[in-house]
């Protein structure tokens, strides 16, 4: 790491180093053309075609060395930047839409508790003890109950194996990240109540070094969701019915409309309809065209875009 502080050239973008994040992040920073070679051995990579140095952190780092440090950007979970109360230091600039799970109060599967708010005064074990606290001293508030007034919230931090703390008698309840939620079944435990549900977000300093770099990779990096989110449809129709299949494809932001020369005096005046529509949804759309009236209705992949 001492490699950093011969970097004044350069700006720091903060990555998840290992972790359900890590290889999302890879073909991301991929598709946003930043290049760059990482050695096994070290937690920094230069980028071979920007002025960009990528620093290897753990995830839970990260919003502390956005928000605090010399980073300009940085990609990590928003639990984690709830966790590390980060949010008046750095700008959360896009939701990535990938890494999503929940951070839920888990209990044994056949043990007594089937509601949160029984847990209030137990023992309660997790890697996220801000956001687990503060759960708890809510429902503490909601309950309303004189008996609870005096009960302590009683939050310990474990780093790891989280979904054991209950089997090995050191909580009634765990507060960790589910995904599928076979890790938690396996462990023998059910989930009882959502603290919130999260996912990997691009976020920069409020004070950033390299402004123009940070909006440069902001602007790639919305292009490449956009390429995965989209594909591009191609198709002719009549005039008449223009109107009708505009709003089945209103595109992204708006479509491209072409008017198509006639070979013959008597033919009907044609468009040519070119627009973004939703991976999800384009076998409806087409099927929805096609019974409209259109014809000759073609989809072809983004592989890139600014948006």
């Amino acid at each position: 790491m001492d490699l950093v502080n011969h970097l004044p050239d350069r700006l720091l973008f903060a990555v998840p180093k290992k972790g359900r994040l890590y290889e999302k992040c890879c073909n991301l920073l991929s598709g946003a053309d930043i290049q760059f070679r990482r050695s096994n051995r070290l937690d920094i990579a230069l980028s071979t075609n920007l002025p960009i140095a990528l620093i290897f952190l753990p995830a839970a780092d990260i919003p502390v060395f956005v928000g605090e440090g010399n980073c300009d950007l940085g990609i990590t979970g928003l639990d984690q930047i709830m966790e590390a109360d980060q949010f008046e230091n750095i700008e959360d600039l896009l939701d990535l839409k990938f890494g999503s799970c929940k951070l839920q109060v888990q209990v044994p599967a056949n043990g007594p508790f089937d509601e949160p708010e029984q847990l209030v005064g137990k023992k309660i074990v997790s890697s996220f003890t801000k956001l687990a606290t503060d759960y708890f001293e809510d429902l503490k508030k909601n309950k309303k109950d004189a008996a609870t007034d005096n009960e302590k919230i009683n939050v310990r931090y474990v780093g790891g194996s989280v979904e054991a703390s209950c089997a090995l008698g050191v909580a009634d309840a765990i507060v960790d990240l589910v995904e599928s939620g076979e890790t938690m079944k396996a462990a023998g435990l059910k989930a009882i109540g959502t603290v919130l549900t999260t996912s990997a977000h691009l976020i920069s300093s409020k004070k950033p070094k390299f402004p123009e770099v940070v909006k440069m990779i902001d602007q790639r990096i919305q292009g490449v969701l956009a390429a995965q989110e989209f594909v591009l449809c191609n198709y002719n129709a009549p005039k008449s019915i223009m109107t009708k299949c505009l709003e089945i494809t209103p595109g992204k932001r708006s479509p491209t409309i072409s008017t198509l020369e006639k070979h013959f005096e008597e033919e009907e005046d044609w468009v040519a309809i070119s627009s973004m529509v939703p991976r999800k949804k384009i076998g409806d759309v087409m099927d929805r065209l096609k019974a409209a009236g259109a014809s000759d209705i073609l989809v072809l992949e983004i592989s890139n875009c600014r948006v």
